[in-house]
């Protein structure tokens, strides 16, 4: 089998996963704080035994001793990573949203476990604690935090929460300290794999909240050129297992 299978075979394979994470951007295009996920292409050298042999000579004009070297190159996915470019800010009047301008995530507690986040999409529970859209608790000072009731809450650059002039408390507003440590854990949800967290560099705006940074133009361009890219890999293994055929039945045809 020819090895232009493979490389097609690993391409058609690589656009598929592309595929995937755009489809999944533009399906929370309307999420706030949701930040894309991108990939990136390295080239995998093949080489073969000679390639590793130094070739001595005992004068210049003499002949090489070993085939010429030959070294291939097939792109192959490296890595997927978070674009944590700013999205936009949209104005709510709502005191409980947060946006965050610059670096930083909110904390918030989820099955005894703490996460991060970038949206600030908060209200109150029954009982006055402060709470994310999915319900779960907003980490202020390492733990969930209580407002009066109908109190004039103020929440500045720091994450500082005031209730009628008097301090609650602070939010616990952190990065990590290596953004590629960041994981995605669904429900807009973020851990800090094998890393540490370090206090955000950024800045919390009350009455806002973060869209999504996902453009939704260059997310179907990149749909339709990953889609092409795998019809042509398609078209590749098609032509060249055609080949193999002819091979076969006429090369190899014993007269």
């Amino acid at each position: 089998m020819q090895s232009s299978v493979f490389s097609a075979l690993f391409g058609a394979m690589s656009n598929e996963h592309r595929i995937d994470i755009s489809a999944n951007n533009l399906a929370n295009v309307n999420t706030t704080g949701f930040k894309r996920d991108n990939c990136a292409f390295q080239d995998t050298f093949q080489r073969f035994a000679h390639d590793y042999v130094v070739d001595a000579k005992p004068f210049i004009r003499d002949k090489d001793m070993f085939p010429a070297p030959k070294i291939m190159a097939r792109p192959r996915l490296s890595e997927e990573v978070i674009d944590m470019s700013q999205g936009a800010f949209q104005k709510t009047g709502n005191p409980l949203d947060v946006a965050i301008r610059g670096d930083g995530f909110l904390k918030v507690q989820k099955d005894g476990g703490e996460f991060l986040t970038r949206s600030g999409v908060f209200s109150l529970s029954p009982e006055g604690v402060i709470i994310t859209e999915q319900g779960y608790p907003v980490m202020a000072n390492g733990g969930e935090v209580s407002v009066p009731p109908r109190s004039n809450i103020v929440i500045d650059a720091e994450g500082v929460i005031t209730a009628d002039g008097q301090q609650i408390a602070q939010l616990d507003f952190v990065q990590p300290a290596d953004a590629r440590s960041l994981k995605k854990e669904g429900e807009n949800l973020y851990t800090i794999d094998g890393g540490e967290e370090v206090p955000a560099e950024g800045e919390l705006v009350q009455g806002y909240i973060e869209k999504s940074n996902v453009e939704v133009v260059n997310e179907m361009v990149a749909m339709i050129e990953c889609q092409r890219s795998f019809e042509m890999y398609q078209k590749m293994i098609t032509t060249t297992d055609t080949l193999d055929q002819k091979v076969i039945q006429q090369v190899g045809k014993v007269t």
